[in-house]
């Protein structure tokens, strides 16, 4: 398997500042604005971009939370191996919250398509808005869009984009894999 880097540990950090700027513009305070990391790989860019607000920013109090979306995944019962679920924890009301979905990748647009589905059952946000590292570009099976996006990738051919994240796989990084 031949692997490609396409971010390095420099740029992803200056992708997630970039991304924390941007939310910043347009959610100013968070009072109203809830973060929602997408298991079980969007809750480490949530926590990093949490960090970031507070720490770099001076942003008290975020509301992060987690979804798992295992079951209302349209391929749920089509999968060949069992699916592990993973923990939702949302320990605060979405009911007229602004609410951002954070993920690593967004591909075929399928992952978010559930997320919409399983947030509803902790109430109905004012508004939904999507931010990713990685936006596969021409893969999409449904007509999904990121609201902020890290990086822009074209991924053919069974080529996959692996997300590293320190917390997880002891290193920061982006790679293009291919067979």
């Amino acid at each position: 398997m031949n692997q490609k880097v396409l971010l390095n540990s420099k740029e992803v950090n200056i992708i997630l500042n970039r991304l924390a700027c941007q939310l910043i513009e347009k959610h100013l305070d968070f009072s109203d604005t809830i973060l929602i990391g997408i298991q079980p790989r969007g809750t480490f860019l949530a926590k990093r971009l949490k960090e970031i607000l507070e720490n770099e920013y001076q942003i008290p109090n975020i509301a992060l939370g987690y979804l798992d979306i295992t079951f209302f995944r349209d391929d749920f019962r089509r999968a060949n191996k069992s699916l592990e679920a993973n923990k939702t924890q949302i320990d605060f009301l979405v009911e007229n919250k602004k609410v951002i979905f954070i993920d690593d990748v967004l591909y075929t647009g399928r992952s978010i398509r559930a997320a919409l589905t399983a947030i509803q059952s902790f109430g109905r946000p004012s508004g939904i808005e999507l931010l990713t590292l990685i936006d596969r570009r021409f893969s999409r099976d449904l007509p999904i869009q990121p609201d902020y996006r890290g990086r822009q990738v074209d991924a053919i051919n069974g080529e996959k984009v692996k997300v590293c994240w320190v917390e997880q796989d002891g290193e920061d990084g982006v790679y293009l894999e291919t067979n």
